[in-house]
């Protein structure tokens, strides 16, 4: 008779339980315009004309000159990465069931702001980059 007992009981502890189930989805703001520290770092480069900086980044946000009139480009990017989690659980016995539910919204933004700098044959001369999250 314990031998049938203890059989039930790890039969309803393996078939009972259910696992967490987590389920994740990052929403970012700039999926199709994706422009990263990695990307600058990788693409743009000192001498390289202002047609290839548009290639590797797109359009800025910002044209301007400097002091001595030179063409300055700034780009300002932002985006929101919302993570949710939702875990059920619960434990299926005879007669019914005991669970629930629970789950975690996670937000966090950054910045990336990159300036360009041009010189007289609209050629890369400089650039900077600063990027934060929060």
């Amino acid at each position: 008779m314990k031998k049938v007992v203890y059989l039930l009981l790890v039969l309803l502890f393996l078939a009972g339980c259910s696992t967490p189930e987590s389920h994740r989805k990052a929403v970012q703001s700039d999926a199709g315009d994706r422009v990263t520290v990695g990307k600058v770092q990788r693409e743009i480069r000192i001498g390289m004309p202002s047609s290839q900086v548009i290639e590797a980044l797109g359009s800025p946000n910002i044209v301007s000159t400097d002091e001595s009139r030179l063409e300055v480009w700034v780009y300002d990017k932002f985006a929101t990465d919302v993570t949710y989690s939702n875990n059920d659980g619960g434990v299926w016995l005879i007669f019914g069931s005991v669970g629930g539910s629970s789950g975690a919204t996670s937000k966090t933004q950054r910045t990336l702001t990159i300036v360009v700098k041009f010189d007289a044959d609209k050629k890369v001369r400089d650039f900077a980059y600063h990027s934060s999250s929060f």
